[in-house]
């Protein structure tokens, strides 16, 4: 009988002190991200949602164009080391903008700047992260421990912000940029304590000729998996710009301060956390999952844009948040569980530069709709990236009922047939 505690994965030490140390550092992220969008949005523009796409483009375009290197790095280099040394240099990061913020130097090139040097790093702590849980916990808890992963990111999703937006308006948003240098601390402090000894890590990529390029190689030979990336790809590049989604409608629509922004950052982690906590009870997603989430995700972000009110606009953010997490867990696990080990680095690689590096075609986009139509029409479009994403999949899952019923009948054919 398979092992439906929700929690299951938390019983392996080297999860359990991970996921600890990744909880303290995700706050600290999640406080960042508010107090960048507040910074741009209103510090240094005046309220400029193209100027929030240019940030979030820098910050999320080097995930593509690095995509050949960072992915054979994760499957070739050690994992553990390799996510230090990105976590340092993110902390680094934070803390040089967290000075120019408090000293009052800090203007919008310079934040263009830290937002692509992060973005750099983040090319290869990304993917390193997503494969390294296998390694924390082996194939059979996978599932579980990718979503306990996305609870505690959606946690700290409810905190940060929320805690952000006290912050900002009590001491503006310098501080919060220290705060989440030292907040690496955890997760640096829990990757040194790990037992390596027990890690599970499978079969490594081998130095040759066409390394870098084979996971194109895979994908291309796999039919579910390049659908799946193409689902990835419209949500992620015209329906994850909740920066400029949430910003746009609380400042624009809805006349809120800082305050506001944050507690609506804190209700969509509400739905994500909800997603993610269903999401860790299934053993193995499947493609009737993908459909449904992704169709309830162009929903209800289509709901939101129509929103009248900002308490309306609140709880439609929590469904959508519960539709985009579940559609991202079983994306993540599934791609996982169904890709050989040596080629898991590459292709979770592909994975997130396509869900990520769609950003610098779709932020700018969203971010001048948002700024020439209003943020209603901005939101309208991340709902039609949803629907769009349930069509692919629908054919994806025709294609397959329809490839699996040919291969039933050819094996139910006779063999021999020189009696008749």
């Amino acid at each position: 009988m398979p092992d439906r505690r929700l929690f299951r994965s938390l019983s392996v030490y080297n999860y359990r002190l991970w996921f600890g140390g990744a909880l303290v550092s995700n706050v600290g992220t999640w406080m960042q991200r508010i107090a960048q969008d507040w910074l741009v949005l209103t510090v240094l523009t005046a309220h400029d949602a193209s100027a929030m796409g240019i940030t979030m483009a820098l910050q999320f375009g080097p995930q593509l164009l690095l995509l050949p290197l960072s992915g054979f790095a994760v499957d070739y280099f050690d994992r553990r080391r390799l996510i230090m040394l990105s976590q340092a240099l993110q902390g680094l990061l934070a803390l040089g903008l967290g000075i120019l913020t408090l000293t009052g130097a800090v203007t919008l090139w310079q934040v263009y700047g830290f937002a692509l040097a992060l973005g750099c790093v983040t090319a290869f702590d990304a993917p390193a992260r997503q494969v390294f849980v296998n390694d924390l916990v082996g194939e059979k808890l996978l599932a579980n421990a990718v979503a306990l992963n996305s609870t505690s990111f959606n946690a700290a999703r409810m905190v940060g912000p929320a805690v952000a937006g006290l912050l900002i308006a009590a001491a503006g948003t310098g501080w919060l940029f220290i705060i989440n240098a030292l907040s690496f601390a955890g997760v640096l402090g829990a990757l040194c304590l790990l037992r390596v000894n027990e890690l599970v890590v499978g079969e490594r990529a081998t130095r040759g000729p066409g390394g870098l390029t084979e996971g194109f190689r895979y994908v291309r030979g796999r039919p579910d998996l390049s659908a799946l990336l193409f689902m990835l790809f419209l949500i992620g590049t015209f329906g994850f710009n909740f920066p400029v989604f949430i910003s746009t409608m609380s400042v624009s629509v809805f006349d809120g301060d800082a305050n506001q922004y944050g507690l609506l950052t804190t209700c969509l982690a509400v739905g994500s956390v909800t997603g993610s906590l269903l999401a860790a009870r299934r053993e193995q997603p499947r493609m009737g999952l993908l459909l449904v989430s992704s169709l309830s995700f162009g929903v209800f972000c289509t709901l939101a844009a129509l929103a009248p009110s900002v308490w309306l606009f609140a709880i439609t953010l929590m469904l959508t948040g519960l539709s985009a997490l579940t559609f991202m867990t079983a994306s993540n696990a599934t791609m996982q569980l169904t890709t050989t080990p040596a080629m898991r680095g590459r292709v979770m690689a592909l994975r997130t530069a396509v869900t990520m590096g769609g950003t610098p075609i779709g932020a700018p986009i969203v971010g001048a709709i948002a700024d020439h139509a209003g943020p209603r029409w901005a939101m309208l479009v991340a709902g039609a990236a949803g629907l769009g994403a349930a069509v692919v999949a629908l054919r994806a899952r025709v294609t397959e009922r329809r490839r699996n019923t040919a291969d039933d009948s050819e094996h139910a054919w006779p063999a021999n047939t020189s009696d008749r």
